[in-house]
């Protein structure tokens, strides 16, 4: 990646607009490997410090400054998936991947009709490979199967190109790959079409808000889990809340103690899902796993630290 200039050459700095346009890849990637945008964040500032930490004449050996930024950041994100699965261990309740939403989806469109958008959340590109379903198998990988699955499978970097990142061999990484494939294949992340889940997402809305647990329980698949992420920071269950029924009476009671509550129909993660609002604010935002027609799995995150991009200075249209 380095590589030294010829005698007698006048070596010049990277143009400044492509080193910075590589942000937008480096928060994909990032947020990707960590499954949270605070993180992600983090993990290309910390890139771009190391970048502006080297002498003019360092960065001007570099023949590719993206390969570089993109190798530096995902080192950055490794060692932090390494310290957060210790910090995920202590988490109070569930630890739940960081839902985003879509920007057209917010008054003024992407960036509030700016040039350059905002906020951090705005550079996602959301796909199936944000999905919640995948973010949190991806939870359940080690480190190195994580990264090696998002950089080869994801974002197609050759295996070679792979192993110079992380620095383990081209067949180590092919493996790795191939283990987290199998974890992937396990958890049957499914691919229901969006305009399915759309609609039943829109009936669950209704069910919801007309208090009819019936009709809840009807949407629900009877094994249905429903996990929320609190983060200690407000109330909410601990432990998975499992069972269609459970899991419908557990709602109505939530809705009960907050009168007023607003649902709307929203993307998270690039798939249906719900938006929670009380009060003005945004409580709960909620993503859905569908199979067979019915909700097999609910992610309810209701920590306000993940809730940065819906909250009240980025309103939600109504």
């Amino acid at each position: 990646m380095n590589t030294p200039s010829e005698p007698g050459h006048d070596r010049t700095e990277p143009d400044l607009s492509a080193v910075v346009g590589e942000r937008r890849q480096l928060i994909n990637l990032a947020y990707r490997l960590l499954g949270s945008l605070a993180e992600a964040e983090d993990a290309v500032q910390e890139t771009y410090a190391r970048w502006y930490a080297m002498a003019p004449g360092q960065r001007a050996d570099i023949v590719s400054p993206g390969a570089w930024l993109t190798t530096v950041a995902t080192r950055v994100c490794l060692d932090l998936l390494g310290s957060a699965r210790v910090r995920r261990e202590r988490y109070v309740g569930e630890w739940i991947p960081e839902p985003l939403p879509d920007r057209t989806e917010w008054i003024g469109g992407p960036g509030g009709g700016r040039e350059e958008p905002a906020d951090p959340a705005d550079w996602v590109t959301l796909d199936e490979s944000v999905n919640m379903a995948l973010l949190v198998v991806l939870e359940a990988m080690t480190p190195a199967e994580r990264v090696a699955f998002v950089l080869h499978d994801v974002f197609r970097y050759p295996f070679p190109e792979v192993a110079g990142i992380v620095g383990r061999t081209p067949a180590a990484c092919r493996q790795l790959a191939s283990s987290a494939r199998r974890r992937v294949r396990a958890a049957q992340v499914p691919t229901a079409p969006r305009a399915g889940q759309a609609a039943l997402v829109r009936h669950f809305k209704e069910a919801w808000e007309a208090g009819d647990i019936a009709a809840l329980v009807g949407l629900l698949a009877p094994d249905a889990v429903m996990a929320a992420d609190g983060g200690g920071a407000v109330g909410t269950a601990l432990r998975p809340v499992v069972g269609g029924e459970r899991i419908a009476r557990y709602l109505i009671h939530f809705a009960g103690r907050a009168p007023g509550l607003v649902l709307l129909e929203r993307t998270v993660n690039g798939r249906p899902g719900l938006v929670a609002r009380y009060a003005g604010v945004t409580a709960t935002v909620a993503a859905f796993d569908v199979d067979g027609g019915r909700v097999t799995r609910i992610w309810a995150v209701r920590n306000p630290e993940k809730l940065r991009p819906w909250t009240e200075d980025r309103p939600l249209p109504r």
